[in-house]
This record gives C-alpha cells, sequence and structure tokens, in this order.
C-alpha cells in the first residue's frame, strides 16, 4: 500500500474518526473524516480516494447503502467495514456488496491498514460453539438483512412484538 493513498474514514462517533485519522496521517496519510453520508458523498466528490473505512451504523443510517453508493461513484475504491454490532449475516452482505474486509470494533489503525492488503480470510474453528444467546442475535440480525431492516416486518417475521425486537436491537451483541 502507498503512504501517498487517501483514505476517508466514515463513522459518526466523532472521537474514534478523529484518533484514528491523526494515526494514519501520523503513518503518512491523506486522510478526510465524514460523520455522515451527506459529508461522505461531498468528500468523495471533492477527492479522489483509494480507500474507505465505513462504520456499519452511522447514526440511525446504514454504513451497506453508503457502501453501494461510493463503488456507485468509484468502483476501483477498496473498503474495509468496522462495527460494534457483528453479526454473521452483515458480514456476508458487506462482503457480497463489495467491502474487501469486515472488522469488529474496537480495531486500532495497524489492524484495519493490514485489512486492506490482506484480503485472504483464514477460517478459525471457535474451541466453544457459540452460545444460544449469539445465535439468536445471528437469526434476529439474518431475517433483519432479509427484510432490509424493516423493524416491523422483522418483528412480524420472529413472532415477537416490535418493541421486544427494537430492545433486542438496541443491545450490543453477546460476545460468545
Amino acid at each position: 500500500m502507498n503512504n501517498c493513498d487517501a483514505i476517508l474514514i466514515i463513522d459518526d462517533d466523532i472521537t474514534f474518526g478523529e484518533i484514528l485519522q491523526r494515526a494514519l496521517i501520523r503513518r503518512g496519510f491523506k486522510t478526510d473524516v465524514a460523520h455522515n453520508s451527506q459529508e461522505a458523498y461531498t468528500l468523495s466528490e471533492q477527492n479522489d480516494y483509494q480507500r474507505a473505512i465505513i462504520d456499519l451504523k452511522i447514526g440511525a443510517e446504514s454504513g451497506l447503502e453508503l457502501v453501494d453508493e461510493l463503488l456507485l461513484r468509484k468502483p476501483s475504491l477498496h473498503i474495509v467495514m468496522l462495527t460494534g454490532y457483528s453479526s454473521i449475516a452483515t458480514a456476508v452482505q458487506a462482503v457480497k456488496k463489495g467491502v474487501i474486509q469486515y472488522l469488529c470494533k474496537p480495531a486500532d489503525a495497524d489492524e484495519i491498514l493490514a485489512a486492506f492488503t490482506d484480503t485472504r480470510e483464514t477460517p478459525t474453528i471457535p474451541d466453544q460453539p457459540p452460545s444460544v444467546d449469539r445465535l439468536a442475535w445471528e437469526h434476529i440480525q439474518s431475517v433483519l438483512a432479509a427484510h432490509d431492516g424493516n423493524i416491523s416486518a422483522t418483528a412480524r417475521a420472529l413472532g415477537m412484538h416490535r418493541r421486544t425486537l427494537q430492545r433486542k436491537l438496541s443491545k450490543r451483541p453477546v460476545k460468545h
């Protein structure tokens, strides 16, 4: 990777975006930060980015929708997606849309830069199978993705009340 590459960071967490930007600048990269999709579109029109780091959830917006639009504007853009709400369903969806790597937060600048160059994923088999709570989280995410993020339709498909689903989605996923 050439250190004169321009990188666009898109994350609604202002502190995280600034810290990551400073870390990348110290490593010799030209870097800009957008905190919503509109800022990202404006910056992408004004600059020629080779790489983008996109958060899965950008406030109320989906980073996956942003991936579609950015790749439509610049198909050669390499994208790494970050998330604090990881699930197999969103990882698969991100890769299908053209994301080269999907990383769980917290991820530091070195991990993110390595993700741009190491696009082969070595599958690992965990020592312990996932917990029932984790499997439930994964299932909810896959049903939500199948219903294009529609909470009401997902709740109906899962046979649960919409508010119950919203409470489950507002919590961080179970680790194991």
